[in-house]
Parts: C-alpha cells; structure tokens; sequence
C-alpha cells in the first residue's frame, strides 16, 4: 500500500489531497444547504438514547425542520437543546402553555418510554422549556443508521483510525 505511495509524484499527490478537500467541502456544503432549506440548526440527529422507544431507537437517525410559521402542537416530536447542556434531547410535547405577559409558547416534554415528564432534566426549578430552545420538529428518520456516530463517540479511537484508513485509502488509490 505505501509502495503505491512511492511511486506518485508531487503532482499526483497533490491532486488525492485535492479530492479529499472537495469532499470534505461538499460534505459541509450539502450540510449547510439543508440547514438553511429546512430551516433549523442541525437538520439531521442521532437518537442517543432509548427514552423514545418503541418508535425511535438508540442509532436512529432524525431528519429535522423548523419552518418559522409552523407551531409545535401537542403530540410533536421536537429535538430541544438546554442551555448548559451539549446533547439534543429527542421527546414529545405532551403540553403547551402561552406566557401571558411575554407571549412566549412554553412546551412541556417527555419521553415516550420514560415513566415522567422531562421537568427533571430542566433546570433547577424550571417547569417548562421555550420555544427557543426546539432545535427542530422530526419529519422523517432512517433507522439504525446512526449506530456508527455512536459507536464513534464512544470509542473515539474508532473516529481516528475510521479516517485514516479512508484518507490512506484515497490518497494512495489513483482513479
């Protein structure tokens, strides 16, 4: 494998460092694009958990939106972060209250397959999340297809010998 890296000249090389560079950028590029289309932050997750069993599953992965004039509603299933907190939480509304003097929509969360509702993982005292803090509503999802981020998350040496052996395999493969 390395002899066939010997054997490229500069050129050569510079031109697999320049596919990889494409498409990493298309990647980030096509993430960005549907960002924007569907409106939301991070328009794809991955279920970390098994709070929303028997419909979602640990590796399922979510696809996302959160069009400006569409309201939660009961019954949605909404990705939320909390501030303080880096991993989005996948769970349904199971109620909603309007905040008289701010006019805020307040959301109330539990996952299915949890006995209570979510105002355990809030913060201290609080009794509802904000609007502000839905990421997006679950329009679609492909399951068991996240089990690779997870597994890379935890074993994060996974992550590292994932790509080099990709970018070995690019690099020293002319075509």
């Amino acid at each position: 494998m390395f002899a066939e890296l010997r054997r490229m000249n500069g050129r050569q090389v510079a031109l697999q460092v320049l596919n990889i560079l494409t498409i990493v950028s298309t990647a980030l590029m096509i993430w960005k694009g549907l960002a924007l289309t569907l409106n939301t932050e991070s328009p794809i997750v991955v279920v970390l958990s098994g709070s929303m069993r028997p419909g979602f599953d640990r590796g399922d992965l979510l696809l996302l939106s959160l069009p400006e004039n569409d309201p939660v509603d009961i019954n949605d299933i909404c990705v939320f972060k909390l501030p303080g907190r880096d991993v989005p939480i996948v769970h349904r509304v199971i109620k909603l209250h309007d905040d008289a003097t701010t006019g805020k929509q307040m959301l109330l969360t539990k996952g299915d397959n949890n006995s209570r509702d979510d105002r355990g993982l809030y913060d201290y005292k609080q009794m509802w999340i904000h609007r502000e803090h839905v990421v997006g509503k679950v329009k679609g999802f492909v399951p068991y297809v996240g089990m690779l981020t997870i597994l890379m998350n935890d074993y994060p040496w996974l992550k590292f010998a994932l790509l080099g052996v990709i970018g070995l395999f690019v690099l020293v493969h002319r075509e």
